[in-house]
């Protein structure tokens, strides 16, 4: 069996998911719009830049969702998925990882953005297995606005996965290949601890990062 892992926001989505999760609490008025909006380009543009600090970045993300009792939560997410998320899903992007699946390889989705945003994006591409920023959640679901665990974030995406695989009972040596689709030099960690790091619809600094190195590089969203 191989190993096969996706990033997700700008690798399998031609859009950030994280962001535009923000964007639509904006528009919806969920949120003050103004202020919002400016600590969620920033945030965004620190992780474009490479210089985001994903504790930091995390508990403001949480600490928003906390403010909602998670049935409201929930509704608002079924809206996000019907007029941000299923229209930005590609065939393209399905067809790579139905390809993987249908080889037998061991599929995963690995994302810096947290679980509450990409469960349900991740059950919309069927795949069983999501490695993601973990919420705290209290007894009857609520998110109580803190982080669980390390965030699946430049080398954190290592360890992560390292502990995913383990309470399946394996490692990465387990697998004769290992591959892992980015588009972030925020990833080159978890690039280069795979036999198979493939550059997809990279930046620019992975793209750099990659032809120096020799992988190959994929532009899913080319159309």
């Amino acid at each position: 069996m191989n190993l096969t892992l996706f990033d997700l926001d700008n690798t399998l989505l031609p859009l950030d998911s994280d962001y535009e999760w923000g964007q639509f609490l904006s528009r919806i008025g969920a949120v003050e719009p103004v202020s919002f909006a400016r600590r969620n380009a920033g945030f965004l543009a620190q992780y474009q830049d490479g210089t985001l600090d994903p504790v930091e970045y995390l508990e403001f993300a949480f600490s928003t969702l906390a403010r909602f009792p998670r049935q409201q939560l929930d509704q608002w997410h079924a809206q996000f998925m019907d007029e941000v998320i299923h229209p930005a899903i590609r065939p393209q992007a399905r067809a790579l990882l139905q390809e993987h699946q249908q080889a037998g390889d061991l599929v995963a989705i690995i994302t810096a953005t947290n679980r509450f945003v990409t469960a349900p994006i991740a059950r919309a591409f069927g795949v069983e297995h999501l490695i993601a920023a973990e919420p705290e959640l209290a007894a009857g679901g609520d998110i109580t606005g803190r982080l669980l665990g390390v965030p699946p974030f430049g080398s954190g995406k290592v360890v992560n996965t390292e502990q995913w695989l383990d309470s399946l009972g394996k490692n990465l040596q387990d697998f004769g290949r290992s591959t892992f689709y980015s588009d972030s030099q925020n990833d080159i960690p978890l690039l280069s601890a795979v036999t198979n790091p493939v550059a997809t619809n990279p930046n620019a600094r992975l793209a750099a990062h990659a032809t120096a190195h020799g992988w190959p590089i994929l532009n899913l969203f080319d159309d």
